[in-house]
């Protein structure tokens, strides 16, 4: 008997025996394929013939496979799913040649997270456009996502159920001080706060509405003496003594030279999330950036956490 030759073999026949075993017959399975009874029984019969074994018992109670042919037909069933998996990650690399991802963000994550995400995002799917609107208000980035206008956002967390959503970092506030050669109290007092003209950003910006409901939980309000919409305008104030303010520290980065920092009297953050609309249909060149996003993002809090072990360490 002829040794069996791989390549001699079809897939129309092992998608033939698979149809039969799951079918129950070969006229289902025919059926099923959208082919004649006989195209079926032949493929089977030149498998069988190919391999040199009997692969299924035809009877009145249909087609049974044979010890063997369980076997030969589980490999079958691989080798289909393996050529299925083919043809998706072709399907999806051709999607990837070409497409966009907008992303609404407020200015700390464009400005600190987005950068080295996208750098090596474009160089692996150079035919990307990656389009970013900055909001002053993470409820705006809420609402681009439920009216389609982005399909990636940064918002802080908790989140409405109508997305999904996973955390990305925990941002702590911090006391920004003018420069001066006697360090702070570390931490403030609640009282220390008053020995300052306060710089903060308007009552409808997004992050200090979340900082103004933190601080009421503290049983404490803040009465700015400034009030500036741009953080880097903030700093500057800050830098010329002209006040302090309270700032997330991703939003103070890069902090000028000789701001004193000093951490407030009770330790308060915000939570920076991603989220997707939970029922949208996006396209994949969306689900690649947000792999890209969690690598990176995962490979910074790595070295991150290895520094200050290394600090520690020494």
């Amino acid at each position: 008997m002829a040794k069996a030759d791989p390549h001699r073999l079809k897939l129309s026949q092992l998608r033939a025996l698979v149809a039969i075993v799951d079918q129950g017959s070969f006229s289902d399975a025919a059926l099923h394929l959208d082919l004649s009874q006989s195209a079926v029984s032949h493929a089977i019969a030149t498998l069988e013939d190919e391999l040199g074994v009997l692969l299924l018992h035809r009877g009145r109670q249909g087609a049974v496979l044979t010890p063997v042919g369980e076997q030969i037909t589980e490999d079958a069933r691989q080798v289909l799913r393996s050529l299925d998996s083919l043809c998706h990650k072709a399907e999806e690399a051709k999607g990837l040649q070409a497409g966009e991802v907008r992303i609404a963000a407020f200015r700390s994550v464009a400005t600190h997270i987005l950068p080295e995400v996208i750098r090596q995002f474009r160089q692996q799917y150079p035919g990307v456009t990656i389009a970013i609107d900055e909001k002053s208000h993470y409820e705006m980035v809420e609402n681009d996502l439920r009216q389609g206008r982005a399909d990636v956002g940064f918002t802080y967390l908790p989140s409405r159920e109508e997305f999904d959503q996973w955390e990305l970092l925990r941002d702590r506030y911090i006391m920004l001080l003018p420069p001066s050669p006697q360090p702070p109290a570390q931490p403030l007092e609640w009282a220390d706060l008053a020995a300052y003209p306060l710089i903060l950003t308007p009552a409808d910006d997004g992050d200090r509405q979340h900082l103004d409901r933190l601080l009421h939980r503290c049983g404490q309000q803040l009465h700015p003496d400034y009030v500036v919409r741009e953080d880097s305008t903030i700093l500057s104030m800050v830098e010329r003594g002209l006040g302090a303010t309270i700032m997330a520290a991703l939003a103070a980065e890069p902090i000028p030279p000789g701001l004193r920092v000093a951490e407030l009297p009770q330790p308060l953050e915000r939570v920076i999330g991603v989220i997707v609309l939970r029922e949208a249909l996006l396209p994949p060149p969306v689900y690649a950036f947000l792999e890209r996003l969690k690598t990176v993002w995962l490979q910074s809090e790595t070295r991150r956490t290895a520094e200050s072990l290394a600090v520690e360490g020494r």
